[in-house]
């Protein structure tokens, strides 16, 4: 890239979380913002995992991304990884390696940004080694009646089953192995996919004879040998499996799970007290959580975890996981998510793609 083409990464400390979002999904393959002072000398680099830790951290996007500098000096790299530009490649990939980043900015002697080499850059045949697992046994009651001759993942949005948007979306990101587990009505997502080759993917699948859970189900496929995504076959998402891959990586996690914010109005005037005192009224406040958005990437030694032939689900493996000392982390999603296993949110899912697909922040 040119200096003026990087101009447009450019931010101030003012920059709101929000316009920060634009500016690294606007770098492509960078994924990364570059915080500049008036002469545009480099001050901070901020990636998509900084945005994340934010958010889970509390931060609004209207939130200006000086503030996510605090949050910043808490990383393993709280400060930009650089080098100069004239830098040898087998020294910068010693340096990502070593300092375990993705990109590392290039300065020139003013200490401005002359241009980012990235990972890919300089391994191109890496390979990224991820499968993905859909799970598309359930029944769909909370559905019904729509549901009673026709399993849930085949439910129509935008003119298409809700399945065949996941599995395009995987596809996009360069995951072309799927395995489906199903158990309701199995024969009209296999007559409907087949063997995946049509959508340009490679399918198997999976047959629960009983309901064995989202987690139990693994249990009826090998163990792999490379960290695998899990999804829902009812989850209709822009998410970036490769940024969620970046970050169970940067965090070492054993399993990661997709968590997505959920806002609850309390009806009612909510008081809190010390004893008969009361110290505090609000007014139908507004609770803020993180709910489990159906997503989720796990390293291979978590299948000592998951028992065999047994019913299962996939919070029991993260409460055993978090039993065990085991290292579960969140990746809060920052892009459009919605499960549509009600009603009023299949509903919404139908306006989200009424006039294409759908995009959030």
């Amino acid at each position: 890239m040119t200096f003026q083409d990087l101009q447009a990464l450019h931010i101030a400390p003012a920059t709101t979380l929000r316009d920060t979002i634009r500016a690294i999904d606007a770098s492509g393959r960078l994924g990364t913002a570059l915080i500049v002072d008036e002469e545009q000398r480099l001050s901070a680099v901020i990636t998509d995992g900084d945005i994340r830790r934010g958010l889970l951290a509390g931060l609004s996007l209207d939130t200006p991304i000086g503030e996510l500098l605090a949050i910043k000096a808490l990383e393993p790299n709280p400060h930009a990884i650089t080098a100069a530009e004239d830098t040898d490649p087998t020294e910068l990939l010693r340096l990502m390696q070593e300092r375990h980043v993705r990109q590392i900015p290039l300065l020139d002697e003013a200490g401005r940004v002359t241009n980012i080499v990235t990972l890919n850059e300089l391994l191109p045949t890496q390979p990224q080694g991820l499968r993905a697992v859909i799970m598309a046994g359930g029944f769909g009651t909370r559905l019904k009646p729509l549901t009673d001759q026709i399993p849930k993942p085949m439910l129509p949005v935008g003119g298409r089953p809700v399945m065949e948007w996941i599995v395009e979306k995987l596809r996009h990101a360069g995951i072309r192995q799927m395995k489906v587990t199903t158990h309701f009505m199995p024969e009209k997502i296999m007559e409907h996919f087949g063997n995946g080759q049509s959508f340009g993917v490679e399918m198997e699948y999976v047959n629960e004879d009983r309901p064995l859970g989202t987690g139990g189900a693994l249990g009826l496929i090998a163990q792999p040998n490379e960290p695998f995504l899990v999804i829902n076959g009812d989850v209709l998402t822009e998410i970036d499996f490769q940024k969620m891959l970046d970050f169970h990586e940067e965090h070492e996690a054993d399993m990661t799970v997709a968590i997505n914010l959920h806002q609850v109005e309390v009806p009612f005037g909510v008081i809190d007290c010390t004893g008969p005192l009361i110290t505090k009224l609000q007014e139908k406040p507004r609770m803020n959580l993180l709910v489990n958005a159906g997503i989720y990437l796990l390293q291979p030694t978590v299948y000592q975890f998951i028992p065999q032939d047994t019913p299962f689900n996939m919070t029991d493996l993260i409460q055993w996981l978090l039993n065990a000392g085991r290292r579960v982390v969140g990746f809060p999603i920052r892009e459009y998510w919605m499960d549509i296993g009600h009603h009023p949110d299949y509903a919404q899912a139908q306006k989200d793609f009424l006039n294409g697909h759908p995009t959030h922040e």
